[in-house]
């Protein structure tokens, strides 16, 4: 079967994956559609490397750890395939549906990203925060978004390298890059997979690591549609304002400072979302 590309680069970001890979990396080599596969040693303290070398898989080592997304920025420079294949080393991700991945990329998407059911989510609470991610995603996209933060996802090189200035160091370089596709103008898919449990411990702290993403969020939702998401405060604070002078009105037969300040502050706020939105516009302007 041929993809219809050149060559397909496999990166894996992994810190201290050694068992993962162990699985995975013999699986990698034999697919004919890889033309390489990179892992990118995060300050890994385990064998790493030297499992590396064992399967012929090139390995590139960060002298102290600097974070998954570094690793990806790292990974995607060092790559010459027309293709990335992003996966995690802890064994969730599966080598034999990196096929489906490509088919589907070649059908005319510029990104593919694998798209986890409910059973795919590691606890509870992911499910329940990937679930607010994405329809705040979809909401701000005005397309569904199935799985904003899977990083099993092949893209094409030239368009992703674009973005590697905006893509975070920590943990959060899918949701950038899946958000900075869809404002640009790039063909995003969505492909079911499956996943397994993962070996060894998460690197991801559900709480330091979900506040982060939320932050993440509404950045890129700034860099999306900053005219959208300062609408939405701007109505709250119009109606609250109006909805204070109403009360006073009635209630003390005058118009108060607060109820002034509110309303001044919903004009303000729809005025810095309209500047912000031509400033996004020039931002991605190639």
């Amino acid at each position: 079967m041929s993809t219809g590309v050149d060559k397909v680069s496999v990166v894996i970001p992994a810190k201290n994956e050694s068992v993962g890979l162990a699985k995975i990396l013999p699986k990698l080599v034999l697919i004919e559609e890889v033309f390489e596969v990179i892992v990118v040693d995060d300050g890994s303290s385990d064998n790493t490397v030297e499992l590396c070398a064992e399967h012929g898989v090139k390995c590139i080592s960060h002298p102290e750890s600097m974070g998954n997304g570094a690793s990806i920025k790292t990974g995607a420079r060092a790559a010459i395939g027309d293709v990335l294949v992003f996966m995690d080393g802890d064994g969730q991700h599966q080598p034999e549906e990196i096929t489906s991945l490509l088919n589907k990329l070649e059908s005319g998407y510029d990104l593919v990203v694998g798209s986890r059911d409910a059973s795919g989510q590691a606890s509870l609470g992911r499910r329940l925060a990937n679930g607010f991610y994405n329809w705040f995603a979809s909401w701000m996209s005005s397309r569904e978004i199935h799985d904003l933060t899977s990083g099993f996802r092949a893209v094409r090189a030239d368009k992703f390298r674009e973005f590697l200035y905006m893509l975070p160091n920590g943990f959060s370089y899918p949701t950038t890059s899946t958000m900075a596709f869809l404002r640009s103008g790039y063909s995003v898919g969505f492909k079911p997979i499956n996943v397994l449990q993962r070996d060894g411990k998460s690197h991801i702290n559900l709480v330091r690591d979900g506040v982060k993403f939320f932050l993440i969020i509404f950045k890129i939702a700034t860099l999306y549609s900053p005219l959208k998401l300062f609408s939405l405060v701007s109505f709250g604070l119009l109606t609250t304002g109006m909805s204070y002078y109403l009360y006073t009105y009635f209630s003390v037969g005058r118009f108060t400072n607060m109820g002034m300040f509110l309303l001044v502050s919903a004009i303000l706020v729809f005025l810095m979302g309209l500047l912000s939105e031509q400033v996004s516009t020039l931002f991605y302007k190639k």
